[in-house]
């Protein structure tokens, strides 16, 4: 009975220290713990694995600093995926300027790593003012609506996006937002235009979203890290996300042991 005792008495940092312990070593050492693949993320891969070299995939990073943890790995698994089966991508902040600094050192980290060539197979076109009269504006016209990229060079001087009139010639359009800004590529792309379209959110929104997948208004949906998670064992590059959800589902198991010890040892002692 001293070790319920004992465990009774446990020093509650030790607990911070076993669950810090158990969030830090997966990012080090990944044991692999199996991630079932959802259809709704399945359907985001097998749409841009079926595109041509030709074809083009807007991601536009509606979302700041707070929830860079689940959305950035999501914006890096798509671009992998997009670089990988050479589709163009054309990158922007149509709603939140301070996901500028949260995209564009991405999208330039892993043009390099496969070897892209700024202007041709990727442009960045940053931040701009209007969000719903801008995403409407892109449908009549899309060089107008932006005019410049990030770097004040003219859409019409870019190879890439010199070709780009309207909504016809965009394959697929994916928001990755921490808010309801899927929502307005809904009203005024999908309902306007019929553009295609794709959502990234966070963990806490996904329940909102499936009326939205179930109505067929978007092709799919990546939902937290869990999502970036199965997005990256799709494309074969487990990165963040997959390392996030192991470091989380560790910690839950850390917190369910302590909790099934917790109550055995009160039981044991009120016995007694």
């Amino acid at each position: 009975m001293n070790f319920w005792k004992k465990l009774e008495q446990l020093d509650r940092r030790i607990i911070y220290v076993i669950i810090t312990l158990a969030v830090i070593l997966p990012f080090f050492f990944r044991l692999g713990l199996p991630i079932s693949i959802s259809p709704e993320v399945k359907s985001i891969y097998d749409y841009i694995e079926n595109l041509s070299p030709t074809d083009v995939v807007f991601i536009s990073g509606d979302y700041d600093p707070q929830v860079d943890a689940e959305l950035t790995p999501m914006l890096e698994a798509l671009v992998r995926h997009c670089f990988k089966k050479n589709v163009k991508v054309i990158a922007a902040n149509v709603y939140n300027p301070q996901g500028v600094g949260l995209v564009e050192p991405r999208l330039k980290k892993l043009a390099r790593e496969y070897k892209k060539v700024y202007g041709v197979d990727y442009v960045f076109l940053g931040w701009k003012y209007g969000g719903t009269l801008l995403i409407m504006r892109m449908g009549e016209d899309f060089q107008g609506a932006w005019e410049v990229d990030y770097y004040n060079t003219r859409l019409e001087d870019l190879p890439l996006t010199s070709r780009i009139q309207d909504y016809d010639d965009i394959a697929l359009v994916v928001s990755l937002t921490g808010s309801g800004a899927y929502i307005s590529w809904i009203y005024y792309a999908y309902v306007q235009y019929g553009q295609k379209l794709a959502a990234g959110i966070t963990a806490v929104m996904a329940a909102d979203s499936y009326p939205y997948l179930q109505a067929g208004q978007i092709i799919g949906l990546l939902g937290g890290l869990r999502g970036a998670a199965e997005y990256e064992q799709l494309i074969g590059h487990p990165s963040l996300g997959s390392a996030g959800m192991e470091a989380q589902s560790w910690a839950h198991i850390a917190i369910i042991v302590f909790i099934i010890l917790g109550n055995i040892g009160y039981f044991k002692i009120k016995k007694k």
